[in-house]
């Protein structure tokens, strides 16, 4: 028997697509609970009848975008590093993969999964919790084997994965892509001050602008 391949985005029927493409950028605009079914429904120039003919509630639907926001996530970001040896390296890759993402991509899904983290329940939150989970385990396991090399102080790695995480999860707020800054000059920098508060001795500097510059090239 076949094994029924999973769905992503790109699979899925157009208007479907096309529900979950505008309900995400008016949850942005005017967060879950602000955003109806009506303002959906109007939105896309379809009856509530014709919405529910395609999505079974309203938050059915907030799960689908933020599970397709992690499956873009795990697939422009987490696949690319995994498989990296040097954990100095693969978490110079991983903030650069994240902040890129966050800043450049500005994927609409992505910023529903930051903004509406609390609006989901029951199964679907544990679902996306879930996904979220693997992640943290994926950086504490960098920070762990970080330290074991040598190269990092003695921190703690799960302070330190949400530290990481806070960082630049929270960058959609304040950063503007007409700024002073591009986006690969925020990784950088961020880059920078990550690593001057994990690695050891007075070349924290240095070794996180080398390390930055491989992963840029």
């Amino acid at each position: 028997m076949p094994v029924k391949k999973k769905r992503t985005r790109v699979d899925r029927p157009t208007r479907q697509a096309q529900i979950f493409e505008t309900a995400a950028r008016l949850f942005c605009e005017r967060g879950f609970e602000g955003a109806s079914m009506g303002d959906l429904s109007d939105a896309l120039g379809l009856t509530k009848a014709g919405v529910y003919h395609h999505i079974g509630s309203k938050e059915e639907l907030l799960y689908g975008i933020m599970a397709y926001g992690m499956e873009m996530f795990e697939s422009k970001v987490l696949k690319d590093v995994e498989t990296i040896a040097d954990p100095l390296e693969r978490l110079v890759a991983t903030v650069r993969g994240h902040v890129l993402l966050v800043t450049r991509d500005r994927p609409k899904e992505v910023t529903v999964i930051l903004h509406e983290s609390n609006a989901l329940r029951g199964r679907y939150r544990e679902r996306i919790n879930a996904r979220k989970r693997r992640y943290i385990r994926f950086l504490e396991k960098t920070f762990r084997e970080l330290i074991a090399s040598g190269a990092a102080r003695r921190i703690d790695p799960v302070v330190a994965s949400y530290m990481m995480l806070g960082m630049i999860n929270w960058i959609y707020q304040w950063y503007r892509p007409d700024g002073r800054l591009s986006e690969q000059e925020l990784a950088d920098r961020l880059v920078d001050l990550l690593l001057h508060g994990v690695l050891k001795g007075n070349d924290n500097a240095a070794q996180s602008r080398g390390a930055a510059a491989e992963a840029h090239g």
